[in-house]
């Protein structure tokens, strides 16, 4: 049974950094495809980062591009998403997702993971 667990929300102030982490269970986060949502109230669920199998590629969204980073350690099986000169519009529930296999251009389709965590808040004020 796949788990992913998500941890590292909170409240900053603008500017600030926060790294979130997923940690799996019984899954290999290794072996699949990974990637980061967030969603704010009243909004769809957006993708904010994506990493492929392997780590071969990583995908972000523009509103994050050059200050979120996607990465996972293999040995902890853990996801992680720091999150550097955080903004207000940041601010949403942010989701861990996971699926064994993709298609690396659809990395931030939320349609693509069968694997969700019950998510973490962030909340940025200015």
């Amino acid at each position: 049974q796949v788990q992913l667990v998500e941890s590292g929300g909170g409240s900053v102030q603008a500017g600030e950094s926060l790294r979130l982490s997923c940690a799996a269970s019984g899954y290999a986060v290794s072996t699949g495809c990974m990637g980061w949502f967030r969603q704010a109230p009243g909004k769809e669920r957006e993708g904010v980062a994506g990493i492929s199998t392997g780590g071969g590629r990583t995908e972000y969204a523009t509103s994050v591009k050059g200050r979120f980073t996607i990465s996972r350690d293999n040995v902890k099986n853990t996801l992680y998403l720091q999150m550097n000169s955080l903004k207000p519009e940041d601010s949403a529930m942010y989701y861990c997702a996971a699926e064994t296999s993709c298609r690396w251009w659809l990395l931030l389709r939320a349609s693509e993971y069968n694997y969700w965590g019950q998510g973490t808040q962030v909340t940025v004020s200015s």
